[in-house]
């Protein structure tokens, strides 16, 4: 415990200029004799700690002092703080943690360029979801929990075809991706490695069971969620989009730009590959009127029907 208060005053001082015996006894929850002895057993040990008295007074750590940073410049020191804030807003770590760790980073830079440290706020990365609501972090602490104690779980998981199954799985790992949280585990029903989306995951049990963990990697984890390489049997699709001018914001949100044939009267063309029959039609979907599918003339039917069927379910609604 002794060791890790001389961590914290040392990482304290390092990130402020001046800190008072009292805040530092407030925030460590000990006495300030036991923070006075600190201080002393920081100064036996090499590091430099000035006192002042006054009202203004405090301690601080000589400005010759700071920690051995080489390996890191500034610039490298201030993309970490703010990848590091980035991960916070995940909630994927204890807060009080991500806090150290982010006061530790900080202690690396130098007296010199603590000036500079308001460059890093410019750049602010947020991973949380538009759905983010207290029964996801539920849900997302227990399934931590679970990976962590090496604990066999049971839930309903939906399909994306929106079927539903009773599942047992061996969670191995939580992956963040495209703002959303999945699960890496292995299925006892399927007997093979599954990824679960944590929004589709209902009645979830903790077992009291637990398990040895397999010998599947995260790298090979993610190497088995990766889409198959396309080779002459599994080419994609390719498809011709004509888009209004009203959905150009849309279509540079989504599209790049080498794919965007702009039009003289406003218009944009999209050429475009798709993995699939279903991620062709479902994105043509999503833009509703702002999109005509211009090739395959297969899909541009199929789309058409949609919409017939689509309107048909809305026929004598009134009525009713």
């Amino acid at each position: 415990m002794k060791l890790e208060r001389l961590m914290t005053i040392t990482i304290l001082l390092l990130n402020r200029k001046r800190v008072q015996a009292q805040e530092l006894a407030e925030q460590l929850e000990v006495s300030l004799r036991t923070i006075y002895r600190d201080l002393d057993s920081l100064g036996q040990a090499g590091i430099p700690i000035v006192s002042y008295t006054g009202m203004e007074g405090g301690y601080e750590i000589m400005d010759s002092f700071r920690l051995d940073r080489q390996l890191l410049s500034f610039d490298e020191l201030t993309a970490l703080s703010t990848a590091l804030r980035g991960l916070e807003s995940t909630k994927a770590y204890d807060r009080s943690n991500m806090d150290l760790l982010l006061n530790k980073v900080g202690a690396m830079v130098a007296q010199a360029e603590q000036g500079r440290t308001g460059e890093g706020d410019r750049i602010h990365v947020d991973f949380t979801p538009w759905k983010n609501s207290e029964e996801d972090q539920s849900r997302y602490d227990s399934l931590r929990q679970a990976v962590n104690d090496r604990k066999l779980i049971r839930f309903t998981y939906t399909s994306r075809a929106g079927g539903e199954q009773e599942r047992e799985v061996e969670p191995m790992a939580l992956v963040l991706k495209n703002y959303a949280w999945y699960l890496h585990g292995y299925c006892r029903l399927r007997d093979d490695y599954r990824i679960f989306k944590l929004t589709r995951i209902r009645e979830l049990g903790i077992q009291a069971g637990t398990f040895i963990r397999r010998e599947e990697s995260l790298a090979q984890l993610n190497d088995r969620w990766k889409a198959p390489a396309r080779n002459e049997a599994n080419e994609g699709i390719s498809a011709v989009l004509r888009f209004k001018a009203s959905a150009a914001v849309s279509v540079m949100d989504h599209f790049d730009e080498k794919n965007i044939e702009r039009m003289p009267d406003g218009q944009l063309i999209v050429r475009m590959t798709y993995s699939s029959e279903h991620w062709l039609i479902r994105s043509v979907l999503h833009y509703m009127t702002d999109v005509i599918v211009l090739e395959p003339a297969s899909i541009a039917a199929k789309v058409r029907q949609l919409a017939l069927d689509i309107a048909s379910q809305y026929e004598g609604l009134n009525k009713e």
